[in-house]
């Protein structure tokens, strides 16, 4: 039965909320055809799609539509109910959350967190943005059916809804989940039923998912879908199905980028595990370099029972854990050359038992080419056949002969890209090998 159901306004928005729950591996179906719709169809799948083709009705039309699609679908079953909105806010947005909680009964609330981040929409201040710019001041206000006329959240909700809405900006959003759950809680005690909250990364969206759930209020998520996924992926584990193909990242860099990188990629990817690195250990001798792959490996072969990716982290992305070099030079003649030489052939050294004793490893992502240059040499691999560029700098292939050939690669500068260049490289590997 489905744990998660989507009222979206029109279909384009349907498939792409679907296909954000479908990269988390929940089954997801699009109801195209309502006349046909065979509600023993809905035992097959994880998430149902509803769109209701509704934003350029009046008011009342679509309320009526999405009133009655939810009183269809509501189930005890059902863990997330979601209003999905227009990315621009253009539509019946107010009217058709007002459908969602009357269907749904008083206790529930919705929780607004419209912001889309990867297609630059974000809320700061109240205020919605479209790439830098107001929406009022985009191409949504000359929407012949549904221009928008503010900027400001809020009052397009309170527009058109019947019901009180209440607002978070940032400032209130920076002690943390429980602060944040205790002023939803209370704008629900005041008799807010809609309540609008700023949003600008993903991080945000976590940290709203978080408070929402710690809060113990009843809500619906009304959002582009980005927020619907980021609750559907605290809340639901994916059915375990047969999935043979596994991904390992191997990352040893340093740098800051790829802190925010990794952190991004463990809050996203539920199917993911780390396992870090106490990288020193490499360089103090070669029995603890020895025992520090042995643990790692033994670490993420057991873990890969339960998980499709595994990522081996260097410790030393924080500060705190990087390496002295100046500690260990006396003991290497080549200096810090060979010392560093040393760390990625460890890393290499890992990958490549983890690969050997487990067959269902079919993908890697490296983050650096030193990195990558010594997994190619301890996979014996004679080069690497591209095939796409997944993002500037960063480069989809299958390894040439050796060990391994044919498994896939993506490979990555340790400072390439934004805060989700490393989520969006395991996203494409997923869909090359899972899908």
């Amino acid at each position: 039965m489905p744990q998660c159901v989507v009222v979206a306004d029109d279909l384009t928005g349907a498939n792409a909320t679907g296909v954000l729950l479908k990269k988390m591996n929940y089954r997801t179906y699009t109801v195209m055809n309502s006349e046909r719709l065979n509600l023993s169809l809905f035992d097959q799948c994880d998430c149902i799609m509803y769109p209701t083709d509704s934003r350029g009705l009046d008011g009342t039309a679509a309320y009526n539509r999405v009133f009655n699609v939810t009183n269809l679908l509501k189930k005890e079953e059902v863990i997330v109910y979601s209003k999905r909105i227009d990315s621009t806010l253009r539509g019946n947005i107010g009217s058709e959350t007002d459908a969602l909680l009357d269907a749904l009964g008083p206790e529930y609330i919705a929780i607004c967190a419209p912001c889309f981040p990867a297609s630059g929409r974000i809320v700061i201040g109240g205020y919605m943005l479209v790439k830098g710019l107001p929406v009022h001041k985009t191409e949504a206000a000359l929407d012949p059916k549904s221009p928008v006329s503010t900027s400001v959240v809020c009052e397009i909700f309170k527009q058109q809804t019947k019901y009180k809405v209440g607002s978070i900006e940032m400032n209130g959003m920076m002690d943390g989940k429980h602060a944040l759950a205790d002023q939803m809680r209370a704008l629900a005690d005041s008799g807010c039923r809609i309540i609008v909250l700023d949003c600008v990364t993903q991080e945000d969206l976590d940290l709203i998912a978080d408070a929402a759930i710690t809060s113990k209020l009843k809500f619906a998520a009304v959002d582009p879908g980005v927020f619907t996924a980021t609750i559907a992926r605290k809340l639901i584990v994916p059915p375990t199905r047969d999935r043979k193909n596994k991904i390992l990242a191997v990352v040893g860099s340093v740098n800051p980028v790829t802190k925010k990188q990794m952190e991004e990629l463990w809050l996203t990817q539920r199917t993911a595990h780390n396992v870090f690195v106490e990288t020193a250990r490499f360089l103090e001798s070669e029995e603890s370099r020895e025992d520090e792959i042995k643990k790692v490996s033994k670490a993420v072969l057991e873990a890969s029972g339960a998980y499709d990716i595994l990522t081996v982290t260097g410790d030393g992305i924080y500060p705190e854990n990087r390496i002295d070099f100046d500690e260990y030079k006396a003991g290497y003649a080549g200096g810090i050359d060979e010392m560093t030489g040393i760390i990625c052939d460890s890393f290499a050294e890992i990958a490549r038992r983890i690969f050997s004793e487990n067959s269902s490893f079919k993908g890697i992502y490296s983050s650096g080419g030193d990195i990558t240059v010594a997994v190619c040499r301890r996979f014996h691999t004679a080069g690497l056949c591209l095939l796409d560029e997944v993002l500037p700098l960063a480069a989809y292939g299958t390894f040439l002969k050796g060990d391994f050939e044919g498994v896939s690669i993506i490979t990555k500068g340790g400072m390439v890209g934004e805060s989700d260049a490393a989520n969006r490289c395991i996203t494409y590997l997923k869909e090359k090998l899972f899908m």
